[in-house]
């Protein structure tokens, strides 16, 4: 199985957070824009082409051994397109309140990953749980 190390990770999330803060701010969808173009170019290409990485690979030195499983990094990132691409379609549409809830889930849910608890790790495995048939209502 494929390992992404961490520092790449949490560079993509730390990305995630500022940018969704900044957007926020400015009151700047199309600041969300680039953030989608950032993200999907990163989901098709494996990370390879993921702006954060990109900079985190020429700015963190450190290898470190902590690493998550590229099927996973894969889930969450696929996550945050979604998420991005619900706020873009939502602001497109003058649906002003949607576009930031959405853009606000994913802060928070970048934001928590940040901080060490993975929302999408634990949709993840539910998932994996269902799929498996080992969920099962009473």
């Amino acid at each position: 199985m494929r390992e992404v190390p961490m520092r790449y990770v949490k560079a993509n999330q730390i990305g995630i957070v500022l940018t969704v803060i900044l957007s926020l701010l400015f009151q700047q969808p199309w600041i969300l824009a680039a953030l989608w173009v950032i993200q999907l170019a990163g989901l098709l290409s494996e990370g390879r082409l993921n702006l954060f990485v990109f900079v985190a690979k020429r700015l963190i030195k450190d290898k470190g051994r902590e690493t998550q499983a590229a099927e996973l990094q894969r889930f969450n990132n696929t996550l945050a397109v979604l998420f991005l691409t619900l706020a873009l379609i939502s602001f497109g549409f003058d649906w002003q309140i949607a576009g930031y809830a959405f853009a606000v889930m994913l802060l928070l849910a970048a934001g928590a990953a940040v901080l060490g608890y993975c929302i999408g790790c634990t949709i993840y495995f539910w998932i994996k749980q269902i799929r498996a048939g080992r969920f099962r209502r009473t």
